[in-house]
């Protein structure tokens, strides 16, 4: 019924998670209403994207435009505390806090054998890298799921030959639920509540 591509644009928009047909196709027709500077820019960030202007942190593995990310260039933070998180999204979630001042690992990704996700393929082995006499605390705070505890707790039995504490954020998250949902208030209490594994 649409033009090829018109229907091209859609089942692009549909790739994103939680769009359906009926808002893809209203997105398409938004873009369709852009001028040409707005799509412009749109295509920019895209090209900038993929052309590799946006990257991992070599140290935290948090998104960067360079080598390191803007919380691993803070020389302000704590970074004897260590907050293990599995995505970038977890990262902005705990920063709208403002409680949190240690430093981030993101695992980008957690262990799931349903779907052959192993240890080896998420940033696991670069955390055991960062650990040195400074370090006194690892903050386990991946998803309250069945995929994020396992992952907590593979980590929690590798770093128990290593003399910092490990700590489980609290469960005032439900099972099942994600960071980047959960508001400030619950990742504040999450926070203070945690607890040593």
């Amino acid at each position: 019924m649409y033009p090829k591509q018109f229907e091209k644009l859609v089942e692009c928009l549909r790739n994103l998670p939680g769009v359906g047909l009926k808002t893809a196709e209203r997105y398409a027709f938004q873009i369709l209403e852009w001028d040409e500077d707005k799509i412009n820019e749109f295509i920019d960030c895209l090209t900038h994207i993929k052309e590799g202007s946006l990257k991992h942190c070599q140290i935290c593995g948090n998104l960067a435009e360079d080598e390191k990310c803007e919380i691993c260039k803070d020389h302000t933070r704590d970074d004897s505390i260590i907050c293990v998180v599995q995505s970038p999204k977890d990262v902005i979630a705990m920063e709208k806090t403002r409680e949190y001042t240690g430093v981030y690992h993101v695992l980008n990704g957690v262990i799931s054998t349903s779907k052959g996700i192993l240890p080896d393929d998420i940033n696991i082995a670069s955390l055991l890298d960062r650990i040195n006499e400074d370090t006194k605390e690892i903050i386990l705070a991946t998803n309250p799921t069945v995929e994020g505890e396992t992952t907590a707790l593979y980590i929690s039995k590798l770093l128990e030959k290593y003399p910092v504490t490990v700590t489980r954020i609290a469960h005032g998250l439900p099972m099942g639920g994600h960071l980047d949902y959960a508001d400030e208030l619950t990742l504040i209490k999450a926070i203070e509540g945690r607890k040593k594994m």
